[in-house]
């Protein structure tokens, strides 16, 4: 009898054990469900499309779906600032560039956009040109730039929001051509920069590259391009560089969780989006727009962000708030 009772009591023991063990187990599964990759930028965008391949390439290596979703708004300010607090549990992922760092120097942002964020990966540069409608007097940028001498105030442009890397690299540009007097017109995005490029209501435009579909349908024209070497799809295209203005301008995209996040599921999140930097999707992706390679670690990426939070500092000053 005694025996029998003993024999009950280990396997309720047992039974007990693997009830607090399993769970914990399971716990320490990353990821058991889907993440949110947030994209702080409108749909169809440059950072847009390069983040739906990527999500999908993630994906087979994670076996979780990565849920791409679009939060615009404030110059990528309301998409970042998703992420800020919450449980740094890997998620929860937002893209951003350093545009974000600017932002905050001009609106005083509710979050400290470097210590309120954990970096994870870069996973491209970008893409940058100064475009025209096709049928624009413009032929080259020193038409435009000649133009905007003899006509103080009379160009207008847009970039894809305040403070963004086309709107800053664009007033960067009218500096060092002279002190040239553009008329900036703020918009929300890439998209929207093209349309009234298209549409008549603006003379130029300085963004990221969703405007090489339209420049490759014969639409637009690309006067030039702020990467550091010409382009393998425009070779006859020149950089604004090497035309002689000193501006580059090719703003990795990086991928940051919120603050406090656990060094196990950061190397968890990196490695499988290194590793879907290497699909074919979004290596096909990458070609079609052209966009610089740049990968970054967690750690060089955490570097470069802090030293961007600073330049950006001196670009604000130099380029907007003494316009």
């Amino acid at each position: 009898m005694r025996r029998t009772y003993t024999l009950v009591a280990l396997g309720f023991a047992i039974f007990a054990t693997l009830f607090v063990l399993v769970p914990a187990a399971s716990a320490e599964t990353f990821p058991s469900r889907s993440i949110t990759l947030i994209v702080p930028y409108p749909a169809g965008g440059a950072t847009d499309l390069l983040a739906r391949p990527l999500a999908d390439e993630a994906k087979k290596v994670l076996g979780q779906t990565v849920i791409v979703e679009n939060r615009a708004g404030g110059g990528g300010a309301v998409g970042v600032g998703a992420i800020v607090g919450k449980k740094p549990d890997g998620y929860l992922i937002s893209m951003a560039v350093e545009s974000l760092h600017r932002n905050s120097y001009i609106n005083k942002l509710p979050f400290d956009t470097v210590k309120d964020l954990t970096p994870i990966i870069a996973v491209s540069g970008n893409l940058y040109g100064i475009c025209v409608r096709a049928d624009s007097p413009y032929k080259t940028l020193k038409d435009l730039v000649n133009y905007a001498k003899a006509n103080p105030g009379k160009v207008s442009y847009m970039a894809s929001g305040v403070g963004t890397s086309g709107h800053i690299s664009m007033e960067e540009l009218a500096v060092k051509a002279g002190n040239l007097k553009l008329s900036h017109v703020p918009s929300k995005g890439d998209q929207e920069s093209s349309a009234a490029l298209l549409g008549g209501h603006v003379d130029v435009i300085s963004t990221s590259a969703g405007f090489l579909p339209l420049v490759e349908a014969g639409q637009l024209r690309l006067l030039a391009t702020y990467t550091a070497k010409r382009t393998k799809k425009f070779p006859n295209v020149p950089t604004v560089h090497e035309l002689g203005y000193g501006v580059i301008c090719e703003a990795p995209i990086g991928i940051f969780g919120p603050k406090g996040m656990p060094a196990d599921i950061v190397k968890a999140l990196h490695d499988a989006f290194k590793k879907a930097m290497e699909g074919q999707s979004y290596q096909v992706t990458m070609d079609k727009f052209q966009q610089p390679p740049v990968y970054m670690g967690p750690a060089e990426l955490g570097k470069y962000w802090a030293e961007a939070y600073v330049e950006a500092g001196k670009q604000v000053e130099a380029y907007i708030k003494k316009k």
